[in-house]
């Protein structure tokens, strides 16, 4: 179980594409900005509110920061190996199938538990259009998932929220559908919708700078750096707001295409994530300064996680009815209660018809962590079977279309972020270990990048990213040993007895042609 790929093999196979070298650092920086301002921003505002207050834009700071030093670990190995497979083929080449195996295992929670909570947020905004542009009141169980809490290792659901989130389930099986019968996107029209989105938060940091009142702003820190409970105050929202960073990654995988990657992609990583962080922080303080960003309490009159039970009754309050963080399309709410209702609106259709292309890709990406999987012997190769009309691999699309679907219709938001993250924490956490790993294993093997002041940089991040996964909630940490465990359970009673690599099949499936799409704006 501690078998290593042929990082030599994939090389190889990585060295045939021969990719022309033609990225500058502005054309990085546009990527990276492309890729990373999307769903975070725009679903993730209110629980951030909820936890740190208008404290929040220190998390933007802190999780930019994180994001930053794991991008240049990522990098260095992305350039070596732009191949299938991600974090997944990294870990495999340079520690092992058994961390190989865990690492794929969390990429699968990172992409479908990721894709559900975009689902659920693109539900929020059509149901805000549904709502205050056509007047249609949507029924409230058919509006939201039920709020969860956990009674030791059993959860235990509260359907005083809603029984489950129709909209949200409408999205990802028709996103499901259209991946089945073969409907790709073009790059024209991903470039339309990145300036759609950036265009609507321009519009909106436009439109609330000028009537920030700093009394809104009072007070800064409601819950404190840690808060009283896990997963509360502004490093607790720092942790949930890294889902709105992790397009970071589209740099790092364009490393071979880049001209003088030693000194264009950390231009083009640090540029990005400072740009989008910039961005980040002012949108957060247009939200709070024009209405106010504090967090609602329990009965009890202590800070509540967002998505409890305790939180949907005090948002159920009608003094609450107003506040950001009971919103669930946080920035349309923004421009309503401002005065620039059609405004608010055209912000919401943008984020309609951004967000399903998000998910899209979330999927397909992860149906690309299962192909290798599979492929490498780990999982059943039948996952791959392929449909002899739409030469598309209904099989695990469908069977991912459905899972992501379920977790969105009775999930809400926030917690579904704080899981996801738990997996790409975890993710990046590895990477970073790899990196230090191969520099002393094969200290003269050729790097088209390397890491800056890697024995500082590797160790920051690692050290990061285990900082951030300590401070989520403890529902979501408790997820990540739940389904490694789930994990260790099918690799010892299948993965490790069919593997290839541990058969003797010596097979190189990188060279297919069906890399990962561009990492999914978040």
């Amino acid at each position: 179980m501690w078998r290593v790929k042929s990082l030599d093999a994939i090389l190889a196979t990585a060295e045939k594409k021969s990719l022309h070298r033609s990225l500058g650092p502005i054309q990085l920086t546009l990527l990276g900005i492309g890729a990373i301002i999307g769903t975070g921003i725009f679903v993730l505002t209110a629980a951030a509110s909820q936890k740190a207050g208008p404290g929040m834009m220190l998390s933007f700071v802190i999780a930019g920061a994180v994001c930053a030093v794991a991008a240049l670990c990522y990098s260095e190995l992305a350039a070596m190996a732009p191949v299938s497979g991600s974090a997944y083929t990294y870990t495999y080449a340079v520690m092992g199938e058994l961390l190989a195996w865990c690492v794929g295992w969390a990429l699968i929670l990172e992409y479908a538990v990721a894709a559900s909570a975009v689902s659920v947020g693109w539900s929020g905004y059509v149901l805000g259009l549904i709502e205050n542009g056509i007047g249609f009141d949507f029924p409230d169980l058919l509006s939201a998932g039920p709020a969860w809490s956990m009674n030791g290792l059993i959860p235990s659901p509260d359907f005083s929220a809603g029984i489950i989130n129709v909209p949200a389930i409408i999205v990802a099986l028709s996103v499901t559908a259209l991946l089945m019968i073969g409907t790709t996107e073009s790059a024209r029209v991903n470039a339309a919708l990145v300036a759609v989105k950036v265009l609507a938060l321009t519009i909106f940091i436009v439109l609330t700078l000028p009537v920030i009142d700093t009394a809104n702003l009072s007070p800064f820190s409601p819950n404190g750096m840690f808060g009283a409970s896990s997963g509360m105050g502004i490093v607790g929202a720092a942790a949930s707001i890294f889902f709105a960073y992790v397009g970071f990654d589209a740099v790092s995988t364009a490393a071979e295409e880049t001209k003088n990657p030693q000194r264009n992609v950390p231009i083009g990583l640090i540029g990005s994530l400072a740009i989008c962080t910039v961005f980040y922080l002012l949108v957060a303080l247009g939200a709070a300064g024009a209405i106010g960003a504090q967090p609602v309490l329990g009965a009890d009159g202590s800070a509540v996680q967002p998505g409890s039970p305790a939180f949907i009754a005090a948002c159920a309050l009608p003094a609450n009815a107003e506040q950001l963080v009971c919103s669930n399309e946080a920035l349309a709410h923004v421009l309503r209660v401002i005065g620039h209702p059609q405004v608010g609106n055209a912000l919401g259709v943008a984020a309609m018809l951004a967000l399903p292309s998000v998910i899209l890709m979330m999927i397909y990406g992860q149906t690309r962590i299962f192909f290798v999987m599979a492929r490498d012997g780990l999982l059943p190769e039948g996952l791959t079977k392929i449909h002899s009309k739409w030469k598309t691999p209904y099989i695990v699309t469908l069977f991912t279309g459905i899972a992501v679907a379920i977790a969105g219709a009775l999930f809400p938001v926030g917690q579904l972020a704080d899981i996801s993250n738990s997996g790409t924490l975890f993710a990046f956490f590895m990477v970073s270990i790899a990196v230090l790993i191969l520099r002393k294993k094969e200290p003269n093997r050729h790097r088209p990048f390397r890491t800056p002041l890697v024995w500082i940089i590797a160790p920051l991040s690692a050290l990061g990213c285990a900082f951030l996964f300590w401070n989520l909630p403890h529902d979501a940490k408790m997820v990540l040993p739940i389904w490694g465990g789930i994990g260790l359970i099918v690799y010892f009673l299948y993965g490790r007895r069919m593997s290839h690599l541990g058969r003797g099949l010596v097979e190189v499936h990188e060279q297919d042609s069906d890399l990962p799409p561009p990492p999914a704006t978040t």
